[in-house]
């Protein structure tokens, strides 16, 4: 990850659109810094591909400001902005050669020929396709269309390059090894990248920030693990990962920690207090890692500070992790998780066992919206 970013280079202001009663984007206002990994998150049709589109000259604003360095861009053309962008499809010419498409912009600019070739050396080294600059893109893997993809548009040096969905075409592993790729390419480049993505994880690894989209507007911005850790919203914590949601409501506080009472259970976890007052509707958010299964035999961990019972209904093993669904008496649900840190050879907890799941008070979030 780079250092954090100090100054806007990128800001909208109140910034809508519509396409016919449709709307894509609503009072949406951002700062985008100079020399940060940004992502745009959220579902389809959450909008931010039209920001995106916007950022790039495809789309015009109904209403509000996009500042380039203080100048209001919203109706310059994308031919006169410093901005670039790598498409999902990758666009590459298939007749051209991998050189003839990095060089496609320059030669349209009419850039002299000897600094068209310097150029194009340069970015094809950066991104590892010098040995492969003769090739058409139908004689490239997925992988090498995508670095010939971002060659194209590194090559003109923008201030600002925009990725949709860049990793999409790609299979797991090598989008994994792509993204780190991508994380030391911006890094040692210092140009701002703005990165749209449905893919959790995908913006959780490259991005400094992550912008978290729901229906043409913004529902956080932070860094990764300001998302995960403390999300804004029930929507916030809902999308990004997994996380119990505990429908309940306040009952009180002691000191810096809240009583918030979930069904017959009385849960102490941390926050301001004051900004929550007795029966005020709220959730707590608690992420399946955190919360931890012990047998039911012998009772609760001493130094447990929440603890319910509950019976193993599910368990899921994917590798590295094994998931576990529970069931309380009363037909509320649980989700823990943990690392399979040994060898799985014998289970000491398996279906149907009754369990104690718990946690400790500083694991969940409370959120009222």
């Amino acid at each position: 990850m780079s250092h954090p970013p100090r100054t806007a280079i990128l800001t909208l202001e109140d910034v809508s659109k519509h396409f016919g009663s449709t709307i894509a984007m609503e009072g949406v206002s951002l700062d985008i810094r100079e020399g940060e990994f940004f992502a745009l998150l959220g579902p389809s049709g959450c909008g931010k591909t039209t920001l995106l589109r916007m950022l790039a000259g495809f789309e015009t604003p109904d209403s509000g400001r996009i500042l380039l360095d203080g100048a209001d861009i919203a109706r310059t053309p994308p031919h006169r902005r410093p901005i670039n962008m790598m498409f999902q499809s990758y666009a590459l010419f298939p007749h051209m050669t991998v050189e003839r498409n990095v060089s496609f912009g320059l030669r349209q600019d009419r850039v002299p020929k000897a600094e068209i070739a310097e150029r194009v050396e340069r970015v094809l080294d950066l991104v590892q396709l010098g040995a492969f600059r003769r090739r058409k893109p139908h004689q490239l893997s997925g992988g090498q269309k995508q670095r010939a993809a971002l060659a194209r548009a590194l090559v003109k040096e923008p201030r600002i390059l925009l990725l949709d969905e860049p990793l999409g075409a790609l299979d797991k592993k090598l989008r994994q090894e792509t993204q780190i790729e991508l994380v030391d390419l911006q890094n040692s480049l210092g140009i701002t990248f703005v990165v749209v993505t449905h893919d959790q994880e995908e913006a959780m690894t490259v991005a400094d920030r992550i912008a978290v989209m729901d229906h043409g507007r913004i529902a956080q911005v932070d860094s990764p693990s300001g998302i995960y850790e403390a999300p804004a919203s029930r929507y916030v914590a809902d999308f990004i990962g997994e996380a119990n949601l505990l429908e309940g409501s306040i009952e009180g506080q002691e000191d810096d920690r809240v009583r918030f009472r979930w069904g017959p259970d009385l849960i102490r976890c941390l926050h301001d207090a004051a900004t929550l007052p007795a029966g005020t509707e709220a959730c707590l958010a608690i992420r399946p890692e955190k919360i931890r299964v012990h047998l039911e035999e012998g009772g609760p961990p001493p130094d447990a500070a929440n603890a319910v019972t509950a019976v193993v209904e599910d368990i899921l093993y994917v590798g590295n992790l094994s998931t576990y669904r529970m069931l309380l008496s009363d037909g509320r649900r649980l989700v823990a998780q943990a690392a399979n840190e040994r060898r799985l050879v014998d289970r000491s907890i398996t279906w149907e066992d009754r369990v104690w799941a718990y946690w400790a008070d500083d694991a969940g979030v409370v959120l009222t919206c």
